[in-house]
C-alpha cells in the first residue's frame, strides 16, 4: 500500500507517520511537508518538499491506494475567510488534484470532535464544509475523522507549546481518560492504526468520532499472507 501523508510535522501526522512505518503492509509513505522531517531516514518514507499547497500543477500524485490528511491549523485569532482559507480551499484544492490522479484512493481527512457545517461556532463549520466536500468527491472511500482528547504517544509532541504543557499537566489523569471515557479520547497510535484499518478494509460509516476510532484500531490487521 502506498500512503500519501499530509501533515506528518504535526503531532497527529507524526504518530499517523510512526504507524505507516510500522505496518509491514505499508511499501512506501510519500510526506509532502513545506519543511524537512525531522526523523532518521527510511527506504519505505519519500520527503516531498513543497511550498504551494494552493498549486499542485506538475506534481506527480498518481498511485496511491491512501492519503491520510493530516493538515490542520488553529482558529485562534483567525477571521473566517482567512480560517476557510487555510482549511476548506487548501483541503479541497489538493484533494480535487489527488483525485484526477489516484481516484483509487481511499482519503481519510481529520477534523476534530464538534466538526458540524451548521454549528455555531465557526471552525466548526468550516471543518464541517470542508467534510461534506470531500465526503460528496468519487474517491474510492472518505473518511472524515473527528477525535477529541488525543493522548501523544511514543515520543510524538506538539508543535504547540501550551499543547505540550496540558498533556504534562494531564498525564496522571490519560490513563483513567482512555479507559472509561473512550467517547472522548484516543491517542496517536490508535488514530494512525484506525487509518490504515479503514485503508485496507474499509468501514461501514464514514464519519468517525472517538468511539469509532478506537473501534476501528482494533481490528487486527491482514495475515502476513495476505501483505502486499
Amino acid at each position: 500500500m502506498r500512503v500519501l501523508l499530509f501533515g506528518a510535522t504535526g503531532m497527529v501526522g507524526q504518530g499517523v507517520l510512526r504507524e505507516c512505518m510500522e505496518a509491514p503492509d505499508v511499501t512506501e509513505v510519500v510526506a509532502i511537508v513545506r519543511s524537512p522531517l525531522d526523523r532518521i531516514p527510511s527506504l519505505k518514507l519519500t520527503e516531498m518538499i513543497h511550498r504551494d499547497f494552493f498549486n499542485w500543477s506538475g506534481v506527480d500524485l498518481s498511485g496511491f491506494d491512501a492519503c491520510f490528511f493530516c493538515l490542520g491549523v488553529s482558529a485562534l485569532g483567525k477571521k473566517e475567510a482567512e480560517y476557510r482559507r487555510v482549511s476548506y480551499d487548501l483541503t479541497i484544492a489538493l484533494a480535487e488534484a489527488l483525485l484526477k490522479q489516484s481516484p483509487q484512493a481511499v482519503f481519510v481527512y481529520v477534523s476534530g470532535a464538534g466538526t458540524n457545517a451548521q454549528g455555531r461556532q465557526m471552525w466548526a463549520r468550516v471543518k464541517g464544509a470542508t467534510e461534506n466536500a470531500l465526503l460528496a468527491m468519487p474517491f474510492r472511500a472518505v473518511y472524515c475523522f473527528r477525535p477529541g482528547y488525543i493522548q501523544p504517544l511514543h515520543g510524538v509532541r506538539s508543535k504547540v507549546g501550551w499543547y505540550n504543557a496540558m498533556y504534562s499537566m494531564l498525564g496522571w489523569a490519560e490513563p483513567l481518560m482512555l479507559r472509561f471515557a473512550r467517547k472522548y479520547a484516543t491517542t496517536t497510535e490508535t488514530v494512525g492504526c484506525a487509518m490504515l484499518t479503514v485503508a485496507r478494509s474499509g468501514w461501514p460509516q464514514h464519519v468517525f468520532e472517538s468511539t469509532e476510532i478506537n473501534a476501528a484500531a482494533e481490528q487486527p490487521p491482514p495475515a502476513a499472507s495476505a501483505r502486499s
